[in-house]
């Protein structure tokens, strides 16, 4: 099995820097094309890629372990995500290409004031690299656990050996060379996923139709919760998912930085419509493979492993050597698309926010100074990703899908509040105040952290969800209000 997986993980790898090498070949890297793509990205191709890129590791394990405890009501989510992605379509879209930036938080700069700006970044930067990480993690975790680890290996090697793939290939050419190499990350996650749930259809004997009444007999396929006190109420669940993909998709440099890398708006507007529709259907494909798993289980005595995230790996290695294959590659996918375009949007809010990129009065940038600058903060924000996985290593205990939508609701709260700030209002704030944003942006999650923990005891019973976004952006909006004045 070991030597399988490290056969694929080469495999794979070369394909990888082969389409790297077709997709810069007779071309120069400059900052506009590592940050923009020169703005030549086709639409489609963006649109595609991106499925990879939102789904991520983590998706690709925790999504079917989810139905595990929860059935099917995380779709509840993903319905309010394609309301999410229409309204960045048509408000924030139309906003980030009239003033033409490469880094969106340069907007929070022309409204808000320098120190909004530098705050924003800061909090994307935190919760980009925290989340990114993590989803790494989950990937070199299974590889780990399935191949290295038998080997004597140290966990520290591997998760060097991948972070420094991405790290080579990404600073070939930033955004250009993510937007094809995402497409062929999208391919292999979703073959790796249909490919399982056919060879389980085949195992117990049954059709896709039958497979989805046994599942609904047992439960599994549940979407409704009407227990308003739930953290998986229905309502608060829509809701909750229109306001995650605003601020984790629409205020956030990754994806953004894909859409800006099309020719124009309206094939922007044409990726995002696309891309949410296509989410809907391939989420009901992860949630109908969770349910295709504890059928399995079921059906066969298979025992399921206490980690949710352990489910799907086990069972796919156990059902043949084929799945096992498609397993490793799926993974290995998941695990790039979910970490290159968040080392390079991290790259872009570091020189653009904080070393001053977009100041055309900086002489000391020349070309020269820029490239070098840009390669330094690159390898810098890898080693911080190596970090972040070598320290949550002993950490690991529960489904991460859960913990990576705590994080996101706490940081990027601040985010929704400060945009619907500038956006909503005619308010200003005064130079003398400016310097009180990031208290208030550091306040707003901390309450948020503390509600979290204890409303059941104060709020009878009431359990916040994917909500807690919506009162953190809240909280921050009301503090930039008492900070500010009519304009």
């Amino acid at each position: 099995m070991s030597s399988i997986i490290i056969i694929c993980f080469v495999l794979y790898t070369v394909t990888l820097f082969a389409v790297t090498r077709l997709s810069t070949r007779r071309s120069v890297v400059n900052d506009e094309s590592f940050f923009r793509a020169n703005k030549k990205s086709p639409w489609l191709v963006v649109a595609y890629g991106g499925i990879g890129a939102a789904l991520s590791g983590v998706t690709f394990m925790s999504v079917p372990g989810f139905v595990h405890s929860s059935a099917f009501t995380y779709f509840n989510v993903v319905l309010g995500n394609m309301i999410g992605y229409f309204i960045i379509a048509l408000i924030l879209l139309p906003l980030y290409y009239k003033l033409n930036l490469t880094s969106i938080y340069l907007y929070l700069n022309q409204r808000l004031g320098c120190w909004a700006q530098r705050t924003g970044s800061s909090f994307f930067f935190l919760s980009r690299l925290l989340g990114s990480a993590l989803r790494m993690y989950i990937v070199i975790f299974v590889l780990y656990e399935f191949a290295f680890k038998a080997m004597g290996i140290p966990f520290w090697i591997p998760a060097f050996i991948f972070i420094l793939i991405i790290l080579l290939y990404t600073l070939q050419g930033g955004i250009r060379v993510i937007i094809w190499t995402d497409t062929l990350q999208t391919t292999f996650l979703l073959s790796a996923t249909l490919l399982t749930i056919y060879y389980i259809l085949n195992n117990v004997d049954m059709t896709f139709i039958s497979l989805l009444k046994e599942s609904t007999a047992e439960g599994y396929t549940k979407m409704i919760e009407n227990d308003w006190r739930a953290g998986n109420f229905y309502i608060k669940q829509i809701i909750s998912g229109i306001f995650l993909t605003i601020a984790l998709n629409g205020l956030d440099q990754d994806l953004i930085q894909k859409n800006l890398s099309c020719k124009n708006l309206k094939d922007a507007q044409k990726n995002v419509f696309v891309l949410s529709i296509s989410l809907i259907v391939v989420n009901l494909i992860f949630l109908t493979l969770g349910a295709a798993l504890l059928y399995y289980a079921k059906t066969t005595g298979f025992v399921l492993p206490s980690n949710p995230d352990s489910i799907f790996p086990a069972i796919a290695f156990s059902l043949s050597d084929v799945t096992m294959v498609f397993f490793i590659i799926g993974l290995l996918a998941a695990g790039y698309s979910s970490a290159d375009g968040t080392l390079t949007a991290l790259t872009t809010v570091v020189c653009y926010d904080f070393l001053g990129f977009d100041n055309e009065n900086n002489e000391k940038l020349d070309e020269k100074r820029r490239t070098k600058m840009r390669k330094i903060v690159h390898v810098g924000c890898a080693f911080l990703f190596f970090c972040v996985i070598i320290i949550f290593r002993p950490f690991h205990d529960q489904s991460l899908i859960k913990m990576l939508f705590d994080i996101a609701a706490l940081s990027y709260g601040p985010l929704l509040g400060m945009f619907c700030f500038g956006l909503f209002t005619n308010r200003k704030i005064s130079g003398a105040h400016e310097k009180y944003i990031p208290v208030v942006a550091i306040l707003a999650p901390a309450i948020c952290y503390l509600m979290k923990i204890y409303s059941e005891e104060i709020l009878f019973g009431y359990k916040f969800g994917f909500e807690l976004l919506i009162l953190n952006g809240l909280l921050t909006f009301l503090g930039l209000i008492a900070l500010s004045v009519r304009r």
